[in-house]
């Protein structure tokens, strides 16, 4: 068994601290594919890579990459993860993967040359935070981007993910570029965005499998009136039978317990306004289930639960299915050789399902992925509250660092 691999806890805090000023504000991390932040991030890693003795490049699409060649030729063991935020996100979700992955790549240039090649990426666009475009540097990797997608995306402000690529000294012409045919294994570190290792005191989480996600928006279409000259038993209201909706389906997904979860975060009342009885509602649903047919029964309940309580209410509704993504199991073998390196380096660990979705889900369609998990402080994320100790981030980074080495040398 390979020894422990110990990456430099100094150097890795230095990383976080850094790349977490970039985009930082009152109101938590904003750092959007191509923004002026992004492109900041960018040109920091690529400073750090040429620092650390790496290969640095950019792809057609805006991946950052660090290689460490090795002596054979043949297929690429990647790691990394994404440095996009959500909007007011944390400064650790995504981002200590790919300065994890940093660090690990460092530690590991003093062990001489490897035989297989290792590289560190960054990789773009896996929040959708600016363009619906979710996965985007990872699909374009793996030669899924659609020709059209460039000039037909836009962000909330109308700007083409053309545009936008134009403004980051990139060429939309040249997406295809970006795909590669040389992976050979993938490697994700990630903070767990939830709190089952923090409460159990477990070091480590090995990921078996990512859940199948589906995103759907509600749309209810009832009557808009005087909010004080329409009598409450004449109303259609829209806002009131939505609601409805969304507790009845919150209720459901209780029933089926852990780990099904549901999310109706977004919300549109028209015309919004205190004396009018809202007319239109729009609001989303993110449900999440590792096994697909279960996520699948959930939805068909989440359809009936709409149906019928517009019936009750008098009102019209419609679900459109924004995204469908399928569950991802994980590489076995991987799965194994991670936690040879977690026992190596003297942590505890369980196996245990991914609540978020990930790259890793994507990549593991084509390449054999696996992934592993710090903690995260009372299981925040997505919030400026996010927070994973510095201890947490240097075991978890030794423990990528101990794999990598298994598997390249």
């Amino acid at each position: 068994m390979t020894d422990a691999v110990h990456v430099d806890e100094q150097l890795l805090g230095r990383y976080v601290a850094e790349l977490g000023a970039i985009g930082e504000t009152p109101d938590g991390m904003y750092r959007f594919l191509y923004d002026e932040a992004w492109q900041r991030a960018r040109d920091t890693l690529l400073g750090w890579i040429t620092d650390a003795g790496l290969e640095g490049r950019v792809d057609a699409v805006g991946n950052v990459f660090g290689r460490l060649p090795g002596s054979a030729d043949g297929d690429v063991v990647l790691t990394g993860s994404h440095v996009d935020t959500v909007p007011s996100g944390g400064k650790y979700d995504g981002a200590l993967g790919v300065l994890g992955g940093l660090a690990a790549l460092a530690a590991l240039r003093a062990h001489g040359t490897p035989r297989r090649t290792l590289e560190v990426v960054s990789l773009c666009e896996e929040e959708s935070s600016r363009f619906p475009a979710n996965f985007f540097g990872t699909r374009a990797m793996l030669g899924l981007v659609g020709p059209d997608e460039p000039d037909r995306l836009r962000d909330r402000d109308g700007v083409t993910l053309a545009e936008a690529m134009r403004e980051a000294g990139l060429d939309p012409a040249a997406v295809s570029t970006a795909q590669r045919h040389d992976l050979g294994t993938f490697l994700e570190l990630h903070v767990e965005q939830g709190r089952v290792l923090a409460d159990e005191g477990t070091d480590i989480g090995l990921v078996e499998v990512i859940p199948g996600i589906a995103w759907e928006t509600v749309t209810v279409r009832g009557r808009q009136d005087h909010a004080g000259a329409t009598p409450m038993d004449l109303r259609a209201d829209a806002l009131q039978a939505a609601a409805q909706m969304a507790r009845e389906i919150t209720a459901a997904v209780e029933r089926e317990g852990r780990p099904a979860v549901v999310t109706t975060g977004r919300w549109t009342v028209e015309p919004g306004q205190p004396s009018v009885v809202p007319g239109r509602v729009e609001f989303s649903v993110d449900l999440r289930h590792p096994d697909l047919a279960v996520r699948d029964r959930l939805l068909d309940e989440v359809h009936r639960i709409c149906a019928d309580v517009a019936r009750r209410h008098g009102v019209e509704v419609d679900v459109v299915r924004d995204k469908d993504e399928q569950p991802a199991t994980m590489d076995a073998g991987l799965l194994d050789v991670l936690r040879e390196a977690t026992e190596a380096c003297g942590a505890s660990w369980r196996r245990m399902p991914s609540g978020a979705g990930h790259d890793s889900q994507l990549m593991a369609s084509r390449v054999p992925t696996a992934m592993l998990f710090v903690p995260s402080v009372e299981g925040r994320s997505h919030t400026p509250a996010e927070y994973t100790s510095p201890e947490d981030c240097v075991r978890g980074a030794s423990v990528l660092a101990t794999a990598l080495h298994r598997l390249a040398w």
